[in-house]
Parts: C-alpha cells; sequence; structure tokens
C-alpha cells in the first residue's frame, strides 16, 4: 500500500488528472466534498451502496451522520463517500476573559449592555472584539493581546471565514427552502449569483471591522498562524473548524487549556431579506448552522482495480472504534459530527473517552455542544458542490482577498465575483448548471 501526500494547492489538480485520463494512477482520493460535482457526474466515482450492503467489510453507515453531512457523502440518493471527517465551523472564546468581573464592569459601563458569553449576534462579537483588542487582558507576555483572530491567506482557507459569517447577514430564513428563503449562492430559478446581494456585501464590511480587531498581517496568515496566535493566549475569538478545540488541549502548542470555550457561531441582528428586497432587523436571529470546509473523507476511483480492497481499507477509519478514537484525539484532524462521537443525550460518545485523551472537561462539553447545535440547526447554509465549485471558489477567494488587502472594496470585490461566475455558469452550460445546482441544495 503506499498512501501519497500532496500539499492542498496540487491535491485537486492531480486528482482530475488521473481522472479525466483514465490512468487510475490512485485507487481512492481524499476529497473535499465540493469536488463532487467535477467527479461523481463524470463517472469517475465509485458506488459503496452495494459493499456497505454485503456486509463483508468493516461496518459503518451513513446513518451515524446527522443529515447536513450525510448530504455531502450522497450523490442522487447513491452513497460515494466514506466516512471520515466533519467539518463545520464553530466559535471559540476564551471562557476566562469574558467571564472576568473586571471586564465586564468596564465592558458594561462602555457599550451599556452586560457582555454576553457567549455573544448571540456577530454585532455583540465585534463589540467584544473591539473592547478587548489592544488591552494587555491575558497577562502571559508584556504585549497588547487582540480580539478577533482570522485566517485569510489568499489561496488557503480565507474564503471560508466570509462564508460561514455571511450566512446569517444575507440568508433569508423561512420554513423551507425556495427561490427567497434558506438560498445563498445563485437563485436556484436562472443560476444568476446572489454573492453580490446587499447581504453578502454587508457581511464583507463587517469582515473588514472584524479584521481591524486582530494583528494587521493576518490578512496573508494561514491556518497554523492565526490558530497559534489563539492557542498562545493572544486573542479572545476565532472561529473556525473543530482541529482548534483539540489543538487547545495539547499543552505543547496551547496557554488555554480549561479556558477554551466554544457555541454555535453567532447571528446578524440585520439580514436582507431577498424577497421583499430590504433589510430586516431582528432582536432574535436564527441561528444558522453551516458545513463549511471539505468534510474531507475517501471515494474510490472508477479506474482503480482493487475497489473492494480499497473500500475495506478506507472503512477501517470509518467504524465505530477507529472513529471515535480519531475524533477524542484530535490531533489527527479527524473532527466530530458523527452520533457516537456525541455526549448523551445528543449522542453515544462517553466523557471518560475525551477526559482519558487529555481533554478538559468543560472544553469538551462545550466543544461537542456547539458541534451537535451546528450540524442540527434548523436553519443551515446550502453546500456548493456542482460542477466548477472549485473555480467558482477560486474566484470568490481572489476577490475576497484583494478587498480584505484594501485595493478594492467590498461592493466591487462581490460584483466582480458574481460577473466571472456568471462567465464561468454560461462556459458550462446554465442549464445543466442549473439542474445540478437544484438537486444539491434540495430545491424543488
Amino acid at each position: 500500500m503506499e498512501i501519497v501526500e500532496l500539499p492542498f494547492g496540487e491535491h485537486y489538480t492531480k486528482m482530475m488528472l488521473d481522472l479525466r485520463t483514465g490512468t487510475g494512477q490512485y485507487d481512492a482520493f481524499m476529497v473535499g466534498a465540493f469536488w463532487y460535482g467535477d467527479i461523481v457526474p463524470n463517472g469517475y466515482a465509485f458506488q459503496v451502496d452495494d459493499l456497505i450492503a454485503s456486509g463483508d467489510y468493516p461496518k459503518w453507515s451513513y446513518d451515524s451522520m446527522p443529515e447536513s453531512l450525510k448530504t455531502l457523502h450522497t450523490w442522487g440518493g447513491k452513497g460515494y463517500g466514506v466516512l471520515n471527517d466533519g467539518d463545520g465551523q464553530v466559535l471559540y472564546y476564551r471562557r476566562d476573559a469574558l467571564s472576568n468581573p473586571k471586564w465586564r464592569k468596564q465592558f458594561k459601563q462602555e457599550y451599556g449592555y452586560s457582555l454576553p458569553v457567549p455573544p448571540k449576534t456577530w454585532q455583540q462579537m465585534l463589540d467584544i472584539s473591539k473592547f478587548f483588542n489592544g488591552k494587555n487582558w491575558d497577562n502571559k507576555d508584556s504585549k497588547p493581546d487582540s480580539g478577533t483572530v482570522l485566517h485569510l491567506k489568499v489561496g488557503e482557507q480565507g474564503h471560508y471565514h466570509f462564508q460561514s459569517l455571511s450566512a446569517s447577514f444575507a440568508i433569508t430564513p423561512g420554513p423551507k427552502l425556495d427561490r427567497y428563503h434558506n438560498v445563498y449562492w445563485f437563485d436556484p430559478t436562472n443560476m444568476k449569483p446572489m454573492i453580490n446581494s446587499p447581504g453578502h456585501v454587508a457581511a464583507l464590511e463587517f469582515l473588514h471591522e472584524l479584521h481591524k480587531t486582530g494583528p494587521s498581517a493576518q490578512v496573508g496568515w494561514s491556518l497554523g498562524e492565526a490558530w497559534d496566535y489563539f492557542l498562545r493566549g493572544k486573542s479572545v475569538f476565532v472561529f473556525s473548524w473543530g482541529d482548534v478545540g483539540s489543538l487547545c488541549q495539547d499543552t505543547s502548542r496551547s496557554k488555554i487549556q480549561g479556558v477554551c470555550a466554544s457555541s454555535i457561531l453567532p447571528s446578524s441582528d440585520i439580514y436582507y431579506d431577498h424577497q421583499s428586497g430590504k433589510f430586516v432587523k431582528t432582536d432574535n436571529p436564527q441561528k444558522v448552522g453551516n458545513t463549511t470546509g471539505g468534510s474531507w473523507h475517501g471515494v474510490i476511483s472508477n479506474f482503480s482495480a482493487n475497489p473492494e480492497a480499497t473500500f475495506s481499507f478506507l472503512s477501517l477509519m470509518a467504524i465505530k472504534p477507529a472513529s471515535s478514537w480519531l475524533a477524542n484525539n484530535g490531533w489527527t484532524g479527524v473532527d466530530p459530527g458523527f452520533k457516537y462521537q456525541f455526549l448523551s443525550p445528543q449522542g453515544e460518545g462517553q466523557l471518560g473517552d475525551f477526559l482519558d485523551a487529555g481533554w478538559n472537561e468543560a472544553d469538551v462539553k462545550d466543544y461537542l455542544n456547539a458541534y451537535y447545535e451546528n450540524f442540527f440547526a434548523k436553519t443551515s447554509m446550502t453546500y456548493l458542490r456542482i460542477p466548477g465549485t472549485f473555480e467558482y471558489w477560486d474566484i470568490l477567494d481572489k476577490n475576497l482577498s484583494a478587498s480584505m488587502s484594501g485595493e478594492i472594496s467590498a461592493k466591487q470585490a462581490l460584483d466582480n465575483t458574481a460577473k466571472s461566475w456568471e462567465q464561468v455558469t454560461d462556459r458550462l452550460g446554465r442549464d445543466k448548471q442549473l439542474d445540478y445546482y437544484k438537486s444539491a441544495i434540495g430545491y424543488k
């Protein structure tokens, strides 16, 4: 067996080269769910439902996943992905700083309301972030600390910050998904981009303000640099993937074990109503879940000479004992999302297993509850996984970077994105793209 490790920037390109040429050099790929649109419709992926049903291989089930993650492993009602990772972004915050009586008193005097723990709205989070930014509130060194740290480097993970944050600004909540409600990416009747809607623009302008409460260099920071800044105790907030919660427990890297709290992401107290064409102010904003990221997992190549053996190997990481261990020992990069990883009464996970792996009890309870609320939220951001998603997101990423670095305005960045997206859609075929999009988001 040979495992080939590639830099993130080369992974998609080399995978698609192997698949398009039918070479079969690789039996399987660890894929991001957003690649499905380029893999499955072209017949590149091996369907695994029959292998699961046979009972001849290490046993796991899609039923252990919340629907929000299960969808990312299937296409047209058929299974292609082998369970591994569950991605979504949550808020991490310093429990000690936000609960400190001294800071709470000063905050109320300055902002006129009690400091919420955790913040329920992005606007509250911005206030708190501004309040703490520039103060030496952590006292682990002599230098001032920050409010929020972000990983904004172009070509890496920066655009995901915008996706997660903007959802509650740009999604019009409703009881079901239709043309105006619970949609984010494109108008599901004509594939016109929604990415430059007033709600999206307001969110990017907000991200500019939040960025000012952290180190200016973060516009070029990758995941590791931003995470380490938070782990060293230098910022009150970071919102990111499940890796952060587990890294907080690694005392060789973290100074904040035991004070690393988590929650579902805040929501905006103002959102854009796509039907009325107006902004709506709300005192009770809807929580918006997300599956932001790749939820990285194995997909077998249809050109593999050994699909059964490959499935058996991938399934060894998907079975309950292995999957639980991988989540308990979070340095693996496998994040929680399955029912046997959540604690009772939400799931079947055992607190003792996490404590034995070195977790602080308060930290892990917050962490797992945050992810449970996120994956089971009534309103959730739809996931883009149509043909060309990699290209759509690359365009968005570059325009966001230009805006965050001050080259162009938020509106110009998103207008540029929408214009380029139209060109991609027309090149790939608008009617075909529309059909894939409607299927991907469940629009009927």
